[in-house]
């Protein structure tokens, strides 16, 4: 009885402590509505005491009269299953208000404490713009979670479009940020590359021995490919397909020497069978691993392949680093602008045919990439494809005859490069499923890399 009462009062005190921070997180919102500009959405109410005290006097402060005060006006509609979550419940179909508080959190909300920001230096890289139309995407936008589309072909951006300003548009600029975790697994690759050409890693086939956080794990001694390819044999205690979730717990809210020791430090797990079994912790070890390798430099490392490889033109933000960096703390996110995701798909392509030694690299990992097996049915459709590859998605269905290395991160954001015909799509999404939110992916997605776009 008593164990049934404690385990009530925990349940209660974690759903109050969900809602208040719900709550702290729509107060938030509400000052960013308010500092941006976006007063039609308000209900402002001015504490009657700052009318009365002096402007900047300890009362006026101590009243918070500096802040915003008052409410949105807007319908927010939250799952309960989804209160502390940065994500939209998948099955979920938010109206627009709901849609513009999740934008928020994706792009606008300070995660300066948990991602490591990278700025720009004056060396960026200028885009050829020749721009069509395309009416199917158009009218798309206007319906679904797509914040932003970009299409470059043959040294030219061909299709450039943010969401309609009466969708969410008016939130949108060159400048937004969109955040994404799946995607960064894949620059994560990419950076491993220039780690293993700048000789900090011996190659895919270095033996990951020599890092003290991971042994005695299964982890400890296999090859980097198979961490590249997520065929370690974890499968036994993480399970992110089965019920969306990881056997692990939340891993993404520690370090690596936090899981370590809870769940496979003397706890004598075993590898299984090698096979394909996507997850974010494998990556989790495999930026931490590089981390390691690169050691002291690693600040000036990333800092040079944004800037004298991706050139990117904004800062960009990757990396988590709330926790002490000899525990492992880094995590695999990543906020770019749209133009930066794409001057990442560009630098990728480009390194690949130019066969430079980081293009030798991406050339490996394709040449080394695995089956998904039955797996792939599990996955999104935005992500669902016959093999996976060093942290991409390749083989995609109805594009068997090209190289497509691909990225593919929650609520349907994509981006994929077809390194042969120097194709590159950039879709930014903040809501995908099956049902209203399901974008078109024949016309959107599959038909631009079959033929390309044609220039009038």
């Amino acid at each position: 009885m008593k164990r049934i009462l404690v385990i009530i009062t925990l349940s209660l005190l974690t759903s109050s402590n969900l809602f208040a921070d719900e709550n702290f997180k729509i107060n938030n919102f509400n000052f960013w509505l308010y500092d941006n500009g976006y007063h039609q959405y308000l209900n402002i109410e001015e504490n009657p005491v700052c009318k009365e005290e002096p402007k900047y006097s300890n009362l006026w402060y101590y009243n918070k009269c500096d802040k915003f005060q008052g409410s949105n006006n807007l319908n927010i509609k939250i799952k309960n299953k989804a209160l502390s979550a940065t994500n939209i419940a998948y099955h979920s179909n938010p109206n627009r208000d709901s849609l513009i508080y999740y934008l928020w959190k994706y792009s606008y909300r300070d995660r300066s404490q948990h991602l490591k920001e990278f700025k720009p230096t004056n060396n960026s890289y200028d885009f050829k713009f020749n721009l069509i139309e395309d009416k199917i995407l158009k009218k798309q936008m206007k319906t679904k979670g797509i914040l932003s589309y970009l299409y470059y072909q043959d040294g030219e951006v061909l299709i450039d479009e943010l969401s309609p300003k009466e969708r969410l548009g008016e939130f949108l600029n060159n400048e937004t940020k969109f955040y994404s975790m799946s995607m960064g697994k894949s620059v994560t690759s990419y950076l491993v590359g220039h780690a293993i050409c700048e000789g900090y890693i011996d190659g895919v086939d270095a033996r990951v021995n020599d890092w003290p956080i991971i042994k005695d794990s299964l982890y400890h001694d296999q090859k980097l490919i198979n961490f590249l390819n997520m065929n370690t044999g974890d499968q036994k205690y993480i399970d992110e397909f089965k019920d969306g979730t990881s056997k692990l717990g939340a891993y993404e809210d520690r370090d690596i020497e936090t899981t370590m020791r809870l769940h496979f430090r003397n706890k004598n797990t075993k590898k299984s069978k090698e096979r394909y079994n996507y997850n974010g912790f494998v990556t989790q070890l495999i930026l931490n691993y590089m981390k390691f390798k690169v050691g002291e430099d690693y600040d000036k490392f990333y800092s040079k392949v944004f800037n004298d490889k991706i050139k990117i033109k904004n800062s960009i933000r990757y990396g988590y680093t709330s926790f002490k960096e000899h525990f492992g703390n880094g995590h695999p996110n990543i906020m770019a602008t749209r133009f930066d995701y794409l001057r990442i798909g560009k630098a990728i392509m480009d390194d690949y045919q130019n066969d430079t030694c980081v293009g030798k690299y991406l050339k490996e990992i394709y040449k080394r990439r695995i089956s998904k097996g039955s797996i792939e049915k599990d996955e999104p459709l935005v992500g669902r494809t016959k093999s996976y590859g060093g942290q991409f998605h390749m083989d995609y269905p109805g594009l068997k005859d090209k190289i497509i290395f691909g990225m593919s991160g929650y609520g349907g954001n994509m981006i994929l490069i077809d390194v042969e015909n120097s194709r590159i799509l950039v879709l930014n999404s903040l809501h995908y499923n099956n049902t209203q939110y399901k974008y078109n992916h024949k016309k959107l997605i599959l038909d631009v890399f079959k033929n390309g776009k044609q220039i009038n």
